[in-house]
């Protein structure tokens, strides 16, 4: 099995003042062991809602999503949050670290919910963060860090479970141009080399170009 991700048919549906809304219109998309997605769209294309659905974190949608073979739909609660814990990681357009937590802890502590030894969650934090440009900055908590940091030290959180597959939402949505090429290009580096999978949400073509592949979102029908 070479896919990660195989989702087939998915609809989602929202009803607001009785008027039905159509999100997502049957979608079909895979992705491939090692391989990097772009999923590009305008805002309100339905892209967010279709992260959602793949990293398992809402209900309502009709179809299939199988990742790494599991079909969500047949698992219950407790079986998807394994899943969504130990397949699949996180990045958002904002950073949501603990403000309270250093850098090296915001990394630590998701190791810890897998049960990780404390001492190589540590190990594991410091070599993600140094490969990141952040060895110095270990101790640092999100409000002495500036934008980029924080956001690298997100995209080390993210993958500090070794996941299979990384779901990023707009990742450099909130940063500047010169520090969003930094960040995307540590980003796709810090993947390829753990050699996970990743679908990046972006509405911006020129970073959509850097990744293996292009799939567009519009009106709910994506289209390579």
């Amino acid at each position: 099995m070479n896919d990660v991700l195989a989702v087939s048919g998915l609809k989602r549906s929202f009803t607001q003042g009785g008027v039905t809304i159509d999100v997502l219109r049957g979608v079909d998309l895979s992705i491939a062991r090692g391989e990097i997605v772009a999923l590009l769209g305008p805002s309100g294309s339905g892209k967010s809602t279709l992260l959602q659905a793949v990293g398992l974190l809402e209900g309502g949608f009709e179809g299939s999503i199988r990742i790494l073979g599991e079909e969500a739909a047949k698992l219950g609660g407790d079986e998807r949050t394994r899943l969504r814990r130990d397949a699949l990681g996180f990045v958002y357009q904002f950073h949501h670290l603990l403000p309270d937590f250093t850098a090296a802890e915001n990394v630590v502590l998701p190791q810890l919910v897998r049960d990780v030894a404390d001492a190589d969650a540590q190990d594991r934090a410091v070599s993600l963060l140094t490969s990141l440009g952040l060895g110095h900055r270990l101790d640092h908590k999100p409000s002495q860090l500036s934008g980029g940091e924080q956001q690298r030290v997100a995209v080390a959180r993210a993958l500090a479970n070794r996941p299979a597959l990384v779901l990023a939402d707009e990742p450099t949505g909130n940063l500047d141009e010169r520090t969003a090429d930094v960040v995307i290009d540590e980003f796709l580096r810090l993947v390829r080399e753990e050699g996970s999978s990743a679908l990046v949400a972006t509405h911006n073509e020129r970073l959509a170009e850097r990744m293996d592949r292009v799939v567009r979102l519009h009106e709910g029908i994506l289209t390579t």
